[in-house]
């Protein structure tokens, strides 16, 4: 039966919503800061992925979060997907929310409460009939500042089933047209996901008039088959993040999801809109921005998602590459161009080049991505897209740093004792610093540290190579501690030395974002 939705209109059977909660639930992973372009950009990579409903932020959580829900919402205020802010059940929290998403064109507010016996009991500290009237209050306060509103039963996968139905009953009654059942703590296996979906839909009253949701964490590595299962037991929204980023271990991957939906429509005949020969761009984006790559295996956008280095496998892929690929690279946004440009590449061919991977970026930020391929193509002798793609990627997500890398210089040798002399522009303004170290990368940390002072633990040095041969780019990332905060930061160039400045310099301006966040309570009472 199709499903009439404030947001969507009337939904076909077979429609899958996807929200994303990248800006959120994934923003809020250890290390995972974003500043406020940093967010609009990324906001701006979702909407042209497909997405239908952005969780944009927690506006009650901090200034910071609250001026990014705003601005998110501002920036589709004529146009773009459904922006989400999240909520507890307080009215101050409720009001936030729904002045934070009030610019967009499509606004929702997403209300939750702990719904299990345990987070009840130790967490918010009330029996189930004081829950089950927040539940009633939250979202009828909810429903008074915009016509979509979601309900969520945080751990909704260890609720006692009966209480599960009567809280979803409640929301709905109060005027819930979206009910998510979330695996918070990724505790549920797929036949837990089947039973309860197939309980609520048929126990509780008006089910069939709401979209319901899954949203599942990835503690024990089930979260996209979790997923899935609640797809096939009625879900029609799946909640889920870019490269599977989230608390923990987590969230779904949007990728996964997508792609499986996409290649097994034999047996999950379902439809999204997700363009998903973008899938790659921003996964990359997501990574520059935040500083973590994903894993070489990791499913679809992993660098070893389509390789293949088994003689079999290889032979069978030349003969015809479904032998071994149940999809195309292409698909997802994978590109077969090897060689792509040289040292004599003029700025126009840039900017087609760039187009070609997907890249729509302003004259002052071709300006300064051209400059800086023109410096590596007169150091490296061949330029490869995966290098085009980390100084473009660098140089759109560094627009906004209040730190900046001017000048570095490393003297350093056999018998010498390694020192940096370093400037940076800190808020506009020149800082120089010069160190001694055990070596030309500990001499730069030192000499940073002197540039701008700070008290932080480096909790990781990694560096890898972008393409091959010696004269690569390498891509380091640095990840920093600072009070129990973790911050990555990531840097590129073909002189290692200045990628891990590039890298520390960037995870230093993630630390000052995340020095302005504050996490909030459990529970906000009125």
């Amino acid at each position: 039966m199709a499903i009439t939705h404030p947001s969507f209109g009337t939904l076909a059977d077979d429609r899958i919503i996807i929200f994303d909660t990248t800006l959120r639930d994934g923003e809020q992973s250890p290390g995972f800061s974003m500043n406020l372009e940093e967010k609009l950009r990324m906001a701006e990579a979702l909407w042209e992925l497909g997405i239908d409903v952005m969780e944009a932020g927690f506006p009650i959580a901090s200034p910071g979060d609250f001026e990014s829900v705003l601005s998110i919402a501002q920036h589709f205020a004529k146009d773009g997907p459904v922006v989400c802010g999240l909520s507890r059940t307080a009215p101050a929290d409720i009001l936030r929310a729904a002045e934070a998403v009030k610019p967009a064109a499509r606004k929702r507010i997403h209300t939750f409460v702990s719904t299990s016996p345990l987070h009840m009991r130790v967490k918010l500290r009330l029996e189930p009939e004081q829950v089950l009237d927040l539940v009633t209050s939250s979202v009828t306060l909810a429903r008074q500042h915009t016509d979509d509103v979601e309900w969520s039963a945080e751990d909704g996968t260890r609720t006692e089933p009966d209480f599960l139905c009567r809280c979803v009953e409640a929301a709905i009654k109060a005027g819930a047209t979206t009910i998510n059942i979330p695996d918070t703590v990724g505790y549920a296996l797929p036949e837990d996901m089947t039973r309860i979906f197939n309980m609520v839909r048929e126990r509780v009253p008006g089910a069939d008039k709401v979209i319901l949701s899954t949203h599942n964490h990835n503690d024990l590595g089930l979260a996209v088959a979790n997923t899935l299962a609640a797809i096939r037991a009625g879900a029609r929204q799946v909640e889920s993040t870019i490269n599977g980023i989230g608390e923990r271990a987590g969230n779904a991957s949007l990728e996964e999801v997508v792609m499986a939906l996409r290649t097994r429509h034999d047996a999950i005949a379902t439809k999204n809109n997700i363009v998903t020969e973008r899938i790659l761009k921003t996964s990359r984006l997501l990574a520059t921005i935040t500083g973590f790559d994903v894993q070489p295996n990791k499913a679809i956008v992993g660098r070893n998602a389509f390789a293949h280095e088994s003689g079999i496998h290889q032979d069978g892929v030349l003969k015809d590459k479904s032998t071994y690929e149940i999809m195309t690279p292409e698909s997802v946004g994978w590109s077969n161009t090897s060689l792509v440009m040289g040292k004599h590449s003029g700025r126009a061919a840039f900017r087609d080049k760039l187009k070609g991977m997907g890249y729509e970026i302003g004259d002052n930020q071709l300006n300064d991505a051209f400059r800086r391929f023109k410096d590596l193509a007169d150091r490296k002798k061949v330029v490869y897209d995966e290098d085009i793609a980390a100084l473009v990627d660098d140089e759109i997500v560094r627009g906004n740093d209040r730190i900046r890398l001017t000048a570095l210089t490393v003297a350093t040798g056999m018998a010498t004792k390694p020192t940096a002399s370093i400037t940076l522009e800190v808020d506009g303004v020149a800082k120089d610093g010069v160190a001694a170290g055990d070596g030309a990368v500990d001499a730069t940390f030192n000499a940073l540290r002197n540039a701008f002072p700070h008290d932080v633990n480096l909790k990781l040095y990694a560096v890898q190579s972008v393409t091959g041969g010696t004269d690569a780019q390498a891509r380091v990332t640095v990840r920093l501690e600072e009070g129990g905060k973790l911050v990555d930061g990531q840097g590129a160039d073909t002189d290692t030395i200045v990628a891990s400045a590039r890298a520390y310099v960037h995870a230093l301006n993630k630390l000052l974002v995340k020095r302005e966040r504050t996490e909030p309570p459990a529970v906000l009472r009125a």
